[in-house]
């Protein structure tokens, strides 16, 4: 589980003062939305606005980012939007604009334009529809709902790394046809295999193209993200430049942990990768350690959601007796403070296998503590036969394990995750009430 990505570089392309980023990136910062007269292109579809894409915010109910890329600089791009359904005169629809702030990112040999819009002062529970323009061109209008706060669907899925992604877009395009009332999608870190490859991340966009323009995603990195060419550690610096989620407030590590609303539930995005970024930016865990209760405190939310990519378990391996049974060394890190925040449930990946293990409290079996589940694999790189079960473990995947992606069906009452094959086929459910 190695990936490493290479340096990119973000070049200001529009007016003000450029924001500059402890990774080395450059970038100006866009100006807030505004509301304008009808000038909305009606005829050109033709605009290249390649792998676009809903990014997650911090409350979902009134904002939304949305990003995209080209081969050109788009130097006075914009997203447009109106509600849903109307016509593209001003009699008919108020139409909205965000400019969108563009640097050149250049990694592996490739240099690629990537562009961001942040839509703000959304009405909540309302559908709309957006598009990008820029100059002359632009793209097909797309759907956005925005957040009502109420109850919501959510897609879950663990690794996607592969040596072929066809597996991966197969899993992620059927599961999106399954649940076409999911509000938004998640990755739980080791998006790809490599992250300085370029062609993987087109891979990875590719395959949930069509669901990340019409959901937002929410970004969870992975040890893969942080692996160059060469499979040696550098910072991630490919995952930062493709996603921009929610601001943490943070000096060093912007965009690497994050939190977000949805419905009634806080979730709490974290990051387990500070074995790969220590040696290059110290102070992860620590920053995170003292970040966590703040965030979790502050919600008003009546459920809190952990995600993140390394497990809390340590598992014996097959051929390496020595390797005993446990808690890994991030289990122990934020487990206790899972315990003291009221966290609901966790959510993990990184092992590449299903197993849901029940309710965990002061590193026991406790029916008060919270759900932890780890989400399996969702790409077709597989470790059969390498685990033996955690006395933990309350559920399995089937054996050999194949691919899985999950559910989130989250109620005022309840949150219920469902497993499934990629068939459709369920093999595991588990609820907090």
């Amino acid at each position: 589980m190695q990936n490493n990505i290479s340096r990119r570089k973000f070049l200001a392309m529009m007016g003000g003062a450029a924001l500059s980023l402890a990774s080395g990136c450059t970038f100006r910062k866009a100006p807030a939305p505004v509301r304008k007269a009808a000038r909305v292109l009606t005829g050109d579809t033709s605009l290249d606005a390649r792998f676009l894409r809903q990014i997650i915010a911090a409350d979902n109910r009134t904002a939304r980012t949305v990003m995209w890329q080209s081969d050109e600089p788009q130097e006075i791009a914009e997203v447009v939007w109106r509600a849903s359904g109307k016509k593209e005169t001003a009699q008919d629809a108020e139409i909205f604009s965000a400019p969108a702030k563009s640097s050149r990112y250049t990694d592996d040999g490739q240099n690629v334009w990537l562009h961001a819009a942040r839509l703000e002062n959304l009405a909540p529970g309302a559908s709309y529809e957006y598009r990008v323009i820029c100059g002359d061109e632009g793209t097909d209008w797309t759907p956005l709902r925005t957040d009502d706060g109420g109850a919501f669907k959510a897609l879950i899925f663990p690794d996607s790394q592969s040596s072929d992604y066809t597996d991966w877009k197969r899993l992620a395009q059927d599961a999106y046809t399954r649940n076409p009332d999911a509000a938004f999608f998640t990755n739980l870190g080791d998006l790809v295999d490599n992250g300085e490859e370029h062609s993987q991340w087109d891979a990875w966009f590719d395959a949930v193209e069509d669901m990340a323009e019409r959901i937002p995603f929410a970004p969870v990195m992975g040890n893969h993200e942080t692996y160059d060419k060469k499979w040696e550690v550098r910072l991630p610096l490919a995952y930062l430049a493709e996603f921009e989620p929610p601001e943490n407030g943070s000096r060093d590590f912007s965009r690497y942990y994050y939190s977000f609303d949805f419905g009634d539930v806080h979730f709490i995005v974290l990051n387990t990768q500070w074995d790969e970024t220590e040696e290059f930016r110290p102070g992860l865990l620590d920053e995170q350690l003292a970040w966590l209760p703040k965030d979790a405190d502050a919600s008003r939310k009546k459920w809190k959601v952990a995600m993140l990519h390394k497990d809390m378990l340590q598992y014996r391996i097959g051929n390496r007796p020595e390797r005993k049974e446990g808690f890994s060394k991030f289990g122990e890190a934020f487990m206790p403070l899972f315990d003291d925040l009221g966290i609901d449930a966790v959510l993990s990946a990184h092992l590449h296998t299903y197993r849901n293990r029940g309710h965990i409290k002061d590193f026991r079996r406790d029916a008060d503590g919270p759900l932890y589940i780890l989400t399996g694999v969702a790409g077709n790189v597989r470790y059969p036969g390498l685990w033996i079960d955690h006395a933990l473990d309350e559920k399995v995947a089937p054996q050999p394990e194949t691919d899985n992606y999950l559910t989130l069906e989250a109620s005022r009452d309840a949150l219920r995750f469902r497993c499934f094959l990629p068939d459709g086929t369920e093999i595991d459910n588990a609820t907090v009430k």
